[in-house]
């Protein structure tokens, strides 16, 4: 009884500190106009994501193990990765220029089909973009022709993005698991 009374004090307590006078300066409401943020424009761009398992300098890490393969998640269900994937212009990696990086994790999501929960940011490093960011949250069914996940959020150019991308596999090692997707992104942004 004693803990319970004590918990109650507690919650108490931290309910009165957020709402106290002396932490109500904490958030106030903005005007929009100090941002200068413009009108809305439409871009639309296309780059190919290499994600490579295999290798001496691989770009995907698994850093949740797979379960004992067995009938029970047929599908992978539970294995996660870390990413830091290199995008590119080409799909070809050698000859294409880099545009920067897809860095964040994907893990498989579902117990009846090949799905990927994928939280990842683009960080482009070259040309108009360099600097900015897009972020991309989603659930992806890997074997599905075309897949598309929501953009977010971005930094930089991309502050205040919303958008998509399309995602469409297009090459897919099955022995070393190192595939490239073809990215088509759409983002409204300012």
């Amino acid at each position: 009884m004693a803990n319970l009374s004590s918990l109650f004090t507690l919650c108490l307590l931290t309910i009165m500190s957020v709402t106290s006078p002396a932490t109500a300066a904490f958030w106030k409401t903005v005007k929009t106009r100090p941002f200068k943020l413009g009108t809305t424009k439409l871009s639309h761009f296309q780059f190919f994501w290499h994600d490579t398992q295999s290798g001496s300098n691989p770009t995907s890490i698994n850093i949740v193990k797979p379960p004992p393969r067995n009938t029970t998640f047929p599908t992978g269900f539970g294995i996660v990765n870390v990413i830091d994937d290199p995008l590119t212009d080409k799909p070809e990696f050698n000859g294409s220029r880099m545009l920067g990086r897809a860095q964040g994790f994907y893990g498989l999501v579902s117990q009846e089909e090949h799905a990927l929960l994928m939280g990842m940011t683009f960080v482009f490093s070259t040309g108009r973009y360099s600097g900015s960011t897009l972020t991309v949250l989603g659930r992806n069914p890997v074997f599905q022709r075309v897949r598309e996940m929501p953009v977010i959020g971005g930094t930089g150019l991309f502050r205040f993005a919303r958008g998509y991308v399309k995602a469409t596999t297009h090459t897919l090692n099955t022995k070393t698991r190192d595939v490239i997707v073809r990215y088509n992104v759409c983002v409204l942004h300012y």
